[in-house]
């Protein structure tokens, strides 16, 4: 397993109260010892003037799971703290009802540097987006 803080969903989910997360209404639903998974409504919150999802609401998805899976990682977070310093996201398909569902796993976790895969698909399990999220892990300031 490579969670270093314990946690639930719920608690995952109250945290993201008053944040883009709640805004673009993404939801935790799912963790296992090498992921997590949470989902986003294609709705008004989450469009582009087309009515597709929109590639920024994915993007924020895909770093909203790899920053969460990073917190999830650390062994002090009263010390230090994870911040993101690249993404790259691939769409390769439009949706434009229900709900995506995207699903985060390590690449590589170091004690300074971690690179999370990222994978979007819609409810017919086909992929939407593919991200690559790299997050450096800096002392937290007092």
């Amino acid at each position: 397993m490579i969670w270093k803080q314990s946690f639930t969903l719920e608690t995952i989910n109250q945290l993201s109260q008053r944040t883009l997360v709640e805004a673009l209404g993404i939801e935790f639903i799912a963790f296992g010892d090498d992921y997590l998974t949470a989902r986003m409504p294609v709705d008004d919150r989450t469009v582009q003037p087309m009515r597709l999802l929109h590639g920024g609401a994915s993007a924020a998805l895909a770093e909203t799971l790899g920053s969460v899976a990073s917190v999830a990682c650390l062994e002090d977070v009263a010390r230090f703290m994870p911040v993101g310093v690249e993404l790259n996201a691939n769409h390769l398909r439009s949706a434009a009802s229900g709900f995506v569902h995207g699903t985060v796993k390590p690449f590589r976790i170091g004690r300074s540097l971690h690179v999370w895969g990222i994978e979007i698909k819609d409810e017919m399990e086909r992929l939407i987006c593919v991200s690559r999220l790299t997050i450096a892990i800096v002392p937290r300031s007092k």
